[in-house]
């Protein structure tokens, strides 16, 4: 199939894939009168008196805002808001299908962090939380952080941590396969963008020590003086062994390659040069930093890539649908790093000790239960960790 071709097609047949539904009967005066005036005044004066029955008398409480402003659009770039919104509504309806969480596409016509954090602050009182999306660095550090600073619900930029998590997940289980331990592990990323910082900062949390982070212009060190400021601050915790030089010189005895950069900036050479039983996570979509067959036949002993043609796809809605509805259950305040760690777990959890191998660390998003394992697992880190207002 010419998926480009078809889908313009469904797209224009579509017209939209979300669209609005009523829960409440609307056959008579009576209805009328429950659902709207004059009934509706009761709901009304109960959240003016306590706004924490938002979530009890409207759809807030499973209602999501996925908001982008079109800077960093899948791989197309800044191709700007209104272009995003069939991506945007892609991710609604992926929140709908695995984890029944209710969202609407909001698309800013701006790319300012603090107009667009204005935004989010102004409409953040009719949503429960909000999944920014396809948002370009360094810019999403910027504008999750003032979110989070000006909302009082959850902000979770999924390009980064949904990404990140799905990652560990995947690697929890490569671990087993090549019976090696996490903090003894050499990692090397290639690409420093959003994607790639939140899985530096997730490993690092999860016990890897020794991770070494390249971006375009090769090794990144704290001696580099063109490092803007989240590279300066990931200078700062990363490449423990002072390495300096290109990604090929870091590669080097690596035991974990995680690429989330560009196509074919990995050679077969580079590959070779790595440890044995190797695990290379190759994610540039849709071409990737260097395809399996190539990979495999350098030495690498797990593979990983972003695209459903091959095996261990890393994909976020392994993650995003379910963190949310784990979320949304315990009325959370945060998505806090202890729920990005259990939905990491839960996830790898998910691949049964008779599947795992090199050809299977990761579940397929279509596996049955992912969204309800990775809510119940989210929840219980919700309430344990202290920003869950429901048990």
């Amino acid at each position: 199939m010419d998926y480009a071709k078809e889908s313009l097609k469904k797209h224009a047949e579509w017209k939209g894939k979300i669209s609005t539904e009523l829960k409440c009967p609307l056959e008579n005066a009576t209805d009328l009168s429950l659902a709207y005036t004059p009934g509706v005044a009761e709901p009304c004066l109960a959240i003016k008196d306590d706004i924490e029955q938002s979530y009890n008398l409207t759809m807030r409480g499973n209602l999501c805002a996925v908001i982008t402003d079109g800077s960093a659009v899948l791989g197309l770039g800044n191709i700007g808001p209104e272009a995003g919104m069939p991506v945007m509504e892609g991710k609604c309806a992926l929140f709908k299908k695995f984890a029944g969480v209710d969202a609407i596409p909001i698309c800013v016509k701006s790319q300012d962090p603090d107009e667009v954090a204005h935004v989010v602050h102004m409409i953040s009182g009719s949503f429960g939380g909000v999944n920014l999306e396809d948002i370009s660095a360094p810019r999403c550090f910027e504008i999750e952080r003032k979110c989070k600073e000006l909302c009082d619900i959850p902000i979770f930029h999924d390009d980064q941590h949904g990404t990140a998590i799905v990652v560990l997940a995947g690697l929890i289980n490569a671990l087993k396969v090549v019976d090696k331990k996490a903090e003894d592990c050499k990692v090397v990323t290639c690409g420093a963008g959003a994607a790639a910082t939140a899985i530096v900062k997730l490993l690092l949390s999860y016990g890897f020590k020794n991770v070494t982070m390249c971006d375009s212009k090769g090794v990144i060190h704290k001696d580099r003086d063109d490092l803007n400021w989240i590279k300066k601050e990931m200078a700062e915790v990363t490449n423990p062994e002072g390495i300096t030089g290109s990604l090929a010189d870091a590669m080097v005895g690596a035991d974990i390659f995680i690429g989330s950069s560009a196509p074919n900036t990995v050679s077969k050479d580079m590959v070779a040069s790595m440890a044995e039983k190797s695990i290379v996570y190759a994610c540039a979509n849709p071409t990737p930093e260097i395809f399996p067959d190539d990979a495999k036949e350098a030495g690498a002993f797990v593979m990983a890539t972003g695209r459903s043609d091959f095996p261990n796809q890393v994909n976020n809605v392994l993650a995003f649908p379910g963190i949310f509805r784990g979320t949304f259950d315990v009325h959370a305040t945060d998505i806090n790093e202890e729920m990005k760690m259990a939905a990491a777990k839960a996830i790898a959890g998910m691949v049964s000790e008779d599947e795992l191998g090199p050809e299977c660390i990761i579940p397929s998003p279509f596996a049955e239960g992912v969204g309800e394992v990775v809510a119940k697992a989210v929840a219980e880190a919700a309430i344990a960790s202290g920003v869950a207002k429901k048990k």
